[in-house]
């Protein structure tokens, strides 16, 4: 089989695990992962009710030595605006990089994680059918519900961790900070995501006969999501950053080090008139070390073509909140949920519904697991290895840490640019291959550990 070839028939599968209607096409992309898996000992679909399966395999014969737990997942965002894409997001495409002299394959998946992932399974594939043999002790636990609250697998892992047992994760589900400069993230922040919701009138009225008497509950809304944050990006949520853990010295430093253009960096990547958030924080401490508060949608009332006059009788904001070292997820929900009441104008009912969360990480740059993929890499792309941290949340890699107890190892293969959940997807090529390659490394290094 070609690794090439195999990454664009698994991203024909349109796995959208929050979709109902592609049920069929995510356990489809279980099933693909499955087979991939074959030349493992043990392989199995792991079924819960309602839920989308995890993939499970091992290859337990390195007596002595590590057990490495690779993770991925299989499940992709929905692909929605179409009218954006160049290419159908499930007909991979690849075209030149403007920027680099390799190739892209754009798709609904390619880097978010269905190609990084491949470079785990690969790795293995190969080494399995070279050598017969590996170094290292593997398993691998391959999810469907990362981009939809991870249910399943959070429910797994804590009740099952002996299943799992491993000395440290490896997980490509990351970036590289720029091209050609091989990347090891080191800390991810974690995630409160959820509802507001405000109810005002029994039901909808007209806002001639009623308006000046009624409560608004959109203007309600409004109100409670400013008092959260204000103008500067400063969250006013009382007792917010009390746990707030900072940067240390000699992260600010190797970060102040690193080869960045602010001014691309809006052009290229954000696209705005100008950055914002806390004025007085760097710009790497506010995407990397520090909370956030979004707003992802609100809806009510009435946004259908014409006019119709009504006060709504309620309303709906999808929110979340990014949390950082050391903060923890139920500490901060009450937090929130005691902010809104407090925010909450007379005349309406709030609350704050939670869909999902999961607590930041942090890992020891120094772990000797860490240092062999910091080599590994070095060695992969002739260049000296950084380390960062993510805005992002992998909450698997709480989880690992809270019931499994071991580090986690996070492969940066992406790009900044790769337009992670938005129209045009793309992986780079060589970064594909070369992740082949770096985790085949990894595995002979560590295989050289005692246990």
């Amino acid at each position: 089989m070609d690794a090439l070839a195999t990454l664009i028939d698994w991203l024909r599968i349109p796995s959208i695990s929050s979709d109902p209607a592609h049920n069929g096409d995510t356990r489809r992309a279980a099933e693909f992962a499955a087979q991939l898996l074959a030349n493992l000992d043990h392989v199995e679909l792991i079924e819960a009710p309602g839920r989308h399966p995890l993939v499970y395999a091992d290859f337990l014969h390195a007596a002595g030595r590590p057990t490495l737990l690779f993770y991925g997942h299989y499940d992709v965002q929905p692909p929605e605006p179409l009218n954006e894409w160049h290419s159908p997001p499930f007909e991979p495409a690849i075209r030149r990089d403007p920027h680099l002299p390799g190739d892209n394959l754009y798709a609904r998946g390619s880097a978010d994680d269905k190609g990084l992932a491949l470079t785990l399974i690969w790795a293995v594939r190969q080494m399995l059918e070279e050598r017969g043999s590996l170094p290292v002790n593997v398993r691998f636990l391959i999810e469907g519900e990362e981009e939809s609250g991870g249910e399943h697998i959070e429910q797994f892992v804590a009740t099952h961790p002996e299943r799992l047992a491993a000395d440290a994760a490896v997980i490509a589900d990351t970036e590289m900070f720029a091209p050609e400069l091989p990347t090891l993230c080191v800390g991810l922040r974690g995630i409160i995501y959820g509802e507001i919701h405000v109810e005002g009138a029994r039901t909808d009225l007209h806002s001639g006969v009623y308006g000046g008497a009624a409560p608004n509950p959109l203007q309600a809304m409004a109100e409670i999501i400013t008092a959260l944050k204000d103008h500067n990006g400063h969250i006013t949520i009382p007792g917010f950053y009390e746990r707030v853990s900072p940067p240390s010295p000699l992260e600010r430093a190797a970060w102040a080090r690193l080869p960045f253009d602010e001014a691309a960096y809006l052009a290229r990547e954000v696209g705005s008139p100008e950055l914002t958030g806390e004025p007085e924080i760097a710009l790497f401490e506010r995407l990397w070390a520090r909370p956030t508060f979004e707003v992802h949608g609100i809806r009510g009332g009435f946004i259908g073509e014409g006019a119709k006059t009504v006060i709504p009788a309620r309303a709906v904001a999808k929110v979340s909140f990014r949390l950082v070292a050391d903060q923890q997820p139920a500490e901060a929900v009450e937090q929130i949920r005691q902010a809104i009441a407090a925010a909450t104008p007379r005349g309406v009912r709030a609350k704050f519904e939670l869909l999902h969360a999961a607590a930041p990480s942090l890992v020891d740059a120094s772990n000797r697991y860490v240092q062999a993929a910091a080599q590994a890499m070095t060695d992969t792309f002739s260049a000296e290895t950084v380390f960062t941290r993510s805005g992002g949340s992998i909450p698997v890699v709480g989880l690992f840490d809270q019931h499994l107890h071991i580090p986690s190892i996070m492969l940066g293969f992406g790009l900044p640019d790769d337009n992670l959940h938005a129209p045009n997807e793309k992986l780079y090529l060589p970064n594909f291959f070369r992740g082949i390659d770096a985790t085949r490394r990894l595995m002979d290094r560590i295989g050289s550990f005692s246990i």
